[in-house]
């Protein structure tokens, strides 16, 4: 299994209006090998609002994966202003005091990325009702629970921008029996755009980032594991039929949240910006119906 090299190199824009903001991630864990030269979406946009002069505060379950995050931005960077701390989304004591937590350390939060998802497989038939009400808590309501904290305070502020991370799966049946994700994330879309109208006038704009099958440490971790479930999970993956050829990286899912941060998207709002490489206006031949 190889993945194409992208026939054009990856930048990493520049936004001047950020310098000084305060954003809030979730999910910002990264995970695979410390010398892995690829990034997960949560932490690409750390990335990349980093080197926007965005002052970071990340959440994520895994503590030691969001403080593998922070320290590749402290690499790069050892100006940047990155704090993390462990946090479970589906619990609103733990969202409570995060938001509590930023606040006490910045006073604000400018920027707030909902990037925290997980698929479960299973159709309609097959899936339990309590993997299901735990697949829509973990994808959708998370969301829900973040933004009613964060709003108050971006609507004390007059301003902010909130992107929530949704994916294609939401759109069209890509051959992956994950019933509860897509309709989970298909409330994110909706939740999103509805949002966005709701808190127009405020000026705080709502958009959402459609993901297709991007290429992050997780597909690499698969690829290169013993285990054959895992190469086989890669394998699918990677045979994405993507019509441009190549699949994209948590860069390009960076580049896309940081536009809508910035005020570049300043016109921009309850949009769902798709970043696919094509695969959702495509016949989608090359996906497997089978798990």
């Amino acid at each position: 299994m190889s993945v194409a090299e992208p026939p054009v190199p990856e930048v990493s824009p520049t936004y001047p209006d950020l310098q000084g903001k305060v954003a809030l991630i979730t999910g910002i864990g990264q995970v695979g090998p410390k010398d892995s030269p690829f990034w997960g979406n949560g932490a690409a946009t750390a990335r990349l609002l980093s080197r926007n002069g965005v002052k970071i505060f990340g959440c994520d379950l895994n503590l030691p994966a969001a403080e593998r995050t922070k320290e590749r931005l402290l690499e790069e960077d050892t100006n940047a202003v990155v704090d993390v701390i462990a946090a479970d989304v589906m619990k609103p004591s733990d969202v409570e005091a995060l938001i509590t937590t930023v606040m006490q350390r910045h006073g604000r939060i400018d920027i707030l990325v909902n990037n925290v998802g997980q698929t479960s497989a299973g159709n309609p038939a097959t899936m339990s009702e309590e993997l299901w009400a735990r697949q829509i808590d973990l994808n959708l309501s998370s969301v829900y629970r973040v933004c009613h904290h964060v709003l108050p305070i971006m609507q004390k502020q007059r301003s902010g921008s909130i992107i929530n991370n949704a994916s294609i799966t939401a759109m069209r049946y890509i051959g992956k029996h994950q019933i509860a994700y897509a309709a989970a994330k298909a409330g994110v879309i909706r939740f999103t755009k509805a949002m966005g109208v709701m808190y127009a006038k405020e000026n705080i704009r709502s958009n959402c980032v459609v993901p297709g099958l991007m290429y992050t440490p997780l597909v690499d971790n698969f690829a290169k594991s013993n285990d054959l479930g895992d190469q086989e999970a890669a394998k699918r993956i990677l045979d994405h039929n993507c019509p441009m050829g190549w699949m994209g990286t948590g860069a390009d899912v960076a580049n896309a949240v940081v536009f809508l941060a910035s005020s570049a998207s300043r016109y921009v709002t309850s949009h769902e910006l798709v970043v696919d490489g094509g695969i959702t206006e495509s016949t989608g031949t090359g996906f497997q119906a089978s798990l």
